[in-house]
């Protein structure tokens, strides 16, 4: 999901987010959040009255909204640090829901996001890899559960997979180094699953539950892997190079060439291994 936190360099601006093209491939991208929720735990009871959720990088909230399907009393903050997600967000899923919780939507930056009140669950999908130094930030987080409650995310885990070396290795080349030699973030963007789960115990969470899934996702078009790469990895890239056209193609262009051979079509589609890393822990009561 779109991040609440840092772009690929702390150098740079933070390039701005597409919603549109974000969710070109919404039902590919929402799937690790389903089933990241499938392993959340209930919620503290009735007795600390409607469930108190964040959801950290909510993006234009299109899996938030799923938060209001498991709890629907519950009143339900998606935080973001992209205007323009913020604004999809709040345009198709702001109000009450059904159930009668509420859902809405805030500006913040998991860098500094220190949580106000407390919470029955927070969550996050696919952010934390924009977050340098993430698993400082994570003793505030489970500090500011309610006794019982859960922190849960999940993190891409395709670092040093094709369509993250090939970019890295064309933005250090000869031609591109000057421009976009630092731009990009290195493989150690997110842990391991063991940092994780050692992290999780260490801050005093129960039930520290730590997997990883590789996806298969067949993606359909012509060059679909370049089209889920622009809606995220790449935009730093066409960020730093948005002053120049000229620049921005060619890069593409190179790009484009090295992904048709690293993830070639077939007659159903052209299959994008993606490995996730998830973990779900509850505060000790």
């Amino acid at each position: 999901m779109p991040t609440t936190a840092t772009p690929d360099s702390a150098a740079n601006p933070t390039p701005p987010w597409d919603p549109a093209q974000y969710l070109r491939h919404a039902d590919h991208r929402s799937r690790p959040f389903v089933d990241l929720l499938a392993r959340v735990p209930a919620l503290p009871g009735p007795s600390s009255g409607a469930p108190r959720i964040a959801d950290l990088g909510c993006g234009p909230g299109n899996a938030t909204v799923l938060l209001a399907d498991r709890w629907p009393t519950a009143h339900i903050t998606g935080y973001d640090n992209s205007p323009e997600m913020l604004d999809r967000a709040r345009v198709d899923h702001e109000g009450a829901t059904p159930g009668g919780g509420r859902l809405d939507f805030a500006e913040a930056d998991a860098r500094t996001w220190a949580p106000a009140e407390p919470y029955g669950l927070i969550i996050s999908n696919a952010t934390f890899q924009w977050v340098p130094g993430h698993l400082g930030r994570f003793g505030d987080w489970v500090g500011a559960l309610v006794p019982g409650g859960t922190f849960a995310f999940q993190v891409p885990g395709n670092f040093d997979s094709p369509s993250h070396l090939l970019m890295r290795e064309l933005a250090h080349s000869a031609r591109w180094r000057s421009r976009l030699g630092e731009t990009l973030r290195h493989a150690d963007a997110v842990h391991t699953p063991i940092a994780y789960g050692e992290t999780l115990a260490g801050l005093g969470c129960v039930d520290v539950d730590v997997w990883e899934t590789t996806y298969v996702h067949v993606l359909q078009g012509e060059d679909p892997v370049l089209d889920w790469v622009r809606g995220t990895g790449l935009r730093p890239v066409l960020t730093e190079l948005a002053d120049d056209p000229e620049a921005t193609d060619a890069f593409v262009t190179e790009y484009r060439t090295a992904l048709r051979t690293a993830y070639p079509p077939t007659a159903h589609g052209t299959p994008f291994p993606f490995r996730r890393i998830f973990a779900v822990a509850r505060k000790g009561r």
